[in-house]
């Protein structure tokens, strides 16, 4: 794609170009990946050595040198949890007052508050899945934890957002750009406390960027999750005499191999996109006992509130089914008998998690938003490409916005949340670049709507005089 008027590509939206990282922009990722950002809900311990706060403090100064300013570094009210809609997980751990208090977020600001239509916000978030992994840099490619998710975009964002300062004055004065470096994201908070609060604190532009790894194409989409744990709750008994209790493991075991064979077939998901993961199953540790409790996790992620309402029904009639199947299957044994017979009274299917919004933008048939991401030369995922779960989905029916994700790397072959993460160089450079010709091209599509038709359109990088924000 070319700019209005036919010039030539955006610099640095594609081929070969000079870095935009520099070497402190190296030193400032390997400083991020040595420094522990793990998410307390992965650990199950707050951050009372504040390495989250550290290493935002450290992304806040790298920004101050490219001209932006810190607007707020705060952990969230207590009040933003009191919701329904909040994980089970997260209102636990929030019981403990040090958990939130270890929480913050940063947002940063190029130039002073403009109006949401000159504004665009990038959301990076620094908090890491849990796991040790070596720090390295062997001049191409950068390991360690949160290479790629999302230290990595986080960094590459700021060496973007400076490049497209220097070649356009009217950044940070007719443009505003918001960047939200966030707790949160990990460890199942779904951005309840990181990302969701900024939005609603009205933190948000025009167009909106959550930095994942997308493979550098921009995806428009993104889908929430529900989390269902089926409880049994019945009684132990010895092992010499497993006829006496009920055996959570067999019951438990048995509806996880029936909801992983059936449910995905129930009428309701004919027409899913989102996928299930049957997972988490834990009754005991000991081999010489039957365990009556225990639990059985579900997870089903869904592109829209109408596949998540049919999910949930369909996750229900799947295990009401599969209850009765196990009924028949074991009434008449000696040892699970009594577990056959008491199956549906004995099992709960209880929500950890439910309700949360699912991001459409790609339902939205906003032209003009298309357009500054077309002309910036950032390229879009096919609809059959699968979206994923992300902060992003809290941009959901936000007015006047347009959302959309996009980052360096992808999160299967970069070896996100597993051992090995890692992220090219090359694909920094490319994010960065993508960043600059974003930026740029918003502001020349922002000029030429406030521009009257007469007025011929600047070239990229110069400011139009007489056209005041």
């Amino acid at each position: 794609m070319r700019p209005p008027g036919g010039g030539a590509a955006w610099p640095g939206s594609g081929g070969p170009s000079a870095a935009l990282l520099t070497a402190a922009d190296h030193d400032l990722l390997l400083a991020l990946l040595r420094t522990p950002t793990v998410s307390p809900l992965e650990t199950g311990e707050p951050d009372t050595r504040d390495r989250l706060r550290q290493a935002q403090r450290a992304y806040a100064e790298a920004a101050g040198k490219a001209g932006l300013g810190v607007v707020r570094h705060a952990a969230p009210e207590q009040a933003a949890l009191h919701r329904d809609d909040v994980p089970a997980a997260v209102r636990a751990a929030a019981r403990d007052p040090a958990f939130l208090a270890g929480q913050p977020s940063l947002v940063l600001r190029l130039g002073p508050a403009r109006p949401r239509r000159q504004t665009v916000m990038f959301n990076v978030h620094l908090d890491t899945v849990a796991g040790s992994q070596p720090v390295t840099f062997d001049g191409e490619r950068f390991t360690g934890r949160g290479a790629v998710d999302a230290k990595g975009p986080a960094v590459a964002l700021l060496a973007g957002v400076r490049a497209a300062a220097a070649a356009e004055p009217a950044l940070g004065r007719e443009v505003s750009v918001l960047v939200q470096a966030v707790c949160g994201e990990e460890g199942g908070a779904m951005g309840t406390f990181g990302t969701r609060p900024l939005v609603e604190a009205g933190y948000v532009g025009r167009l909106n960027v959550f930095c994942e790894p997308t493979g550098l194409r921009h995806l428009p989409r993104a889908t929430a999750s529900m989390t269902a744990r089926l409880r049994a709750a019945g009684e132990d008994a010895v092992d010499d005499r497993p006829q006496a209790g009920h055996n959570a493991t067999v019951l438990l075991g048995f509806l996880a191999q029936y909801l992983a064979a059936e449910f995905g077939s129930h009428p309701a998901r004919a027409d899913a996109t989102g996928t299930a993961c049957v997972a988490g199953l834990h009754t005991g540790h000991a081999h010489n006992r039957v365990y009556g409790t225990g639990s059985l996790l579900v997870n089903v992620a869904y592109a829209d509130a109408a596949e998540g309402a049919a999910a949930e029904q369909a996750l229900s009639d799947t295990v009401a089914d599969g209850l009765r199947a196990f009924t028949a299957r074991f009434a008449g044994t000696r040892d699970f008998a009594r577990t056959a017979a008491e199956a549906a009274a004995l099992t709960r299917l209880e929500w950890d998690k439910r309700g949360l919004p699912a991001l459409r933008a790609d339902l939205l048939g906003d032209l003009w938003a298309e357009e500054v991401l077309a002309a910036a030369a950032v390229p879009r995922q096919t609809a059959a490409e699968p979206a994923f779960t992300c902060d992003a989905i809290w941009m959901h029916g936000v007015p006047g916005t347009y959302t959309t994700v996009l980052g360096p790397g992808r999160l299967d072959t970069n070896n996100a949340h597993a051992a090995g993460e890692f992220v090219a160089l090359a694909d920094l450079e490319a994010f960065a670049a993508q960043v600059r010709a974003l930026l740029l091209s918003f502001t020349d599509r922002l000029r030429a709507r406030r521009r009257p038709a007469s007025t011929p359109a600047t070239e990229p990088g110069k400011t139009s005089k007489g056209n005041p924000a």
